[in-house]
């Protein structure tokens, strides 16, 4: 690594980590101040409970910021890499010693790529093990909650209700399971339903421990069911729905917070419904195609901002920013309408790659027009 590149990446990385800092500073404290008294709700507990709440909260929440942001971030922290160089003349003088701008730049993209390992890093293991934490609401103090939870499927078909599952102690209060068997392609059979006093999870197992379970055994038709059996005792209930799915599920978002592998065996028994299959498909998709997005907004700007009259670089700033947020604003646009039925058809591959189609040859002409 020369003496060009080490300056070069220096100066990068310095802004990527002052403006991930700041960004994501930004957002927690605008955050904060609309939400801050959703959070006073809790005030009964102490002002060190509160304090703790706040703090854990956003911990969690920054890891969701910068996925958000990490596009941004990247070009921002080029913006200010490049915008020194061109105040203190410092291309001008590369030029005059016959180094190309294109190999300036270089360090620039190369670290971008290495950067966006820790979107990835991001995305696939640290949201997923957040994701409990990530669900919950402002004023929501971590295992202290408890709320009821209808008709959650698991991936045996069954139904699972409770009037009231508590958090602390991980119970479901006076539970049901609807035992199903799929007949056809959207339609299922109900064949028995257990009950319980209460259904404590136990880890060990990798199941529900029920209290007083008992099961009743269905065959679908009424005239079938004898009304006058005894209900069989049932000891627990194995299922694939645990303490970390619970209020993971209750949320409609949840899966934006899921792993690449989650996503995949999720999808094994999502159901036929195809809305919520076009939404699993989209997040797959968008696990590939937003690092892409993010770098293409960057090889969009960097011929831009690479100018050698200082005169020039508000304008180029302002264009490069022009250019990257019509990217982002695109990708944003064909999530929202990726899973709507167009034309008959839903296609959330396509809305998903469409970005990528559109901006991929802009990013390539910025880059073979560049002067340097």
């Amino acid at each position: 690594m020369k003496i060009l590149d080490r300056y070069v990446a220096k100066n990068f990385l310095i802004g990527y980590f002052i403006v991930a800092a700041v960004l994501i500073g930004l957002i927690i404290v605008v955050d904060l101040f609309v939400n801050l008294d959703e959070f006073a709700e809790a005030s009964d507990a102490g002002a060190a409970t509160v304090l703790s709440n706040i703090f854990k909260f956003y911990s969690a929440q920054s890891a969701i910021y910068f996925r958000d942001t990490a596009g941004f971030i990247t070009v921002i922290a080029a913006v200010f890499s490049l915008g020194k160089m061109t105040k203190n003349n410092e291309l001008i003088a590369i030029m005059a010693s016959g180094v190309s701008l294109k190999r300036v730049i270089a360090p620039i993209i190369l670290l971008a790529i290495a950067l966006t390992g820790l979107l990835v890093v991001d995305q696939e293991l640290i949201i997923p093990r957040l994701a409990p934490t990530l669900v919950r609401d402002h004023d929501a103090i971590a295992g202290n909650e408890s709320y009821d939870v209808w008709f959650m499927k698991d991936s045996k078909d069954s139904l699972i209700c409770t009037p009231n599952y508590t958090e602390a102690d991980q119970t479901m209060h006076q539970p049901t399971f609807i035992l199903r068997k799929e007949t056809a392609p959207g339609r299922w059979q109900v064949t028995g339903m257990i009950n319980a006093e209460k259904a404590k999870y136990d880890p060990e197992n990798s199941r529900w421990e029920l209290a007083n379970g008992r099961l009743i055994k269905l065959h679908g038709n009424l005239e079938d069911i004898n009304f006058g059996q005894r209900p069989e005792p049932v000891r627990y209930y194995s299922s694939d729905i645990t303490p970390y799915e619970i209020p993971l599920r209750r949320q409609e978002s949840y899966k934006q917070y899921l792993s690449t592998s989650q996503l995949t065996a999720l999808e094994r028994f999502g159901g036929p419904n195809i809305k919520d299959l076009a939404e699993l498909i989209l997040q797959k998709q968008t696990r590939i195609t937003d690092p892409i997005i993010n770098f293409i907004m960057l090889l969009i700007a960097l011929p831009v901002l690479v100018c050698r009259d200082p005169k020039q670089m508000k304008s180029a700033i302002l264009k490069s920013f022009l250019i990257t947020t019509a990217c982002f604003i695109t990708a944003i646009a064909c999530k929202m309408i990726a899973t709507e039925v167009i034309f008959n058809q839903v296609k959330p591959e396509l809305w998903a790659w469409l970005p990528v189609m559109i901006f991929l040859p802009v990013a390539f002409l910025q880059l073979d027009s560049m002067r340097t």
